[in-house]
């Protein structure tokens, strides 16, 4: 088995009942990983995208994760998914989404 070079982790605010009732899932994680896929094979990014439990800083929400760098960005969106996945190519990070 080959191992991505990058795991993109989503919240997607799943609960222990398995329900997604927090606030990434309200303001839209969810709908955002089809763009996150098209955009990881648009730029040919060896990367997989797992939806997760809830990350527990709503505040920050929706929020991803990238490993293996384990840089936490949010809230997220088209526009910052675009900057996010450009610094992922170029080998950068995206500064001004990073959560600190």
């Amino acid at each position: 088995m080959q191992k991505p070079e990058h795991h993109i982790f989503v919240c997607a605010s799943f609960r222990q009942s398995g329900d997604a009732k927090g606030a990434c899932h309200r303001k839209g994680s969810t709908s955002l990983l089809q763009y996150l896929e098209e955009g990881i094979l648009e730029r040919d990014l060896d990367a997989q995208v797992t939806s997760t439990g809830c990350f527990k800083i709503c505040d920050h929400g929706p929020a991803m994760v990238v490993y293996p760098e384990g840089h936490w960005y949010g809230p997220i969106d088209e526009d910052a998914l675009d900057e996010i996945l450009d610094a992922i190519e170029q080998g950068e990070v995206a500064e001004q989404r990073l959560l600190a």
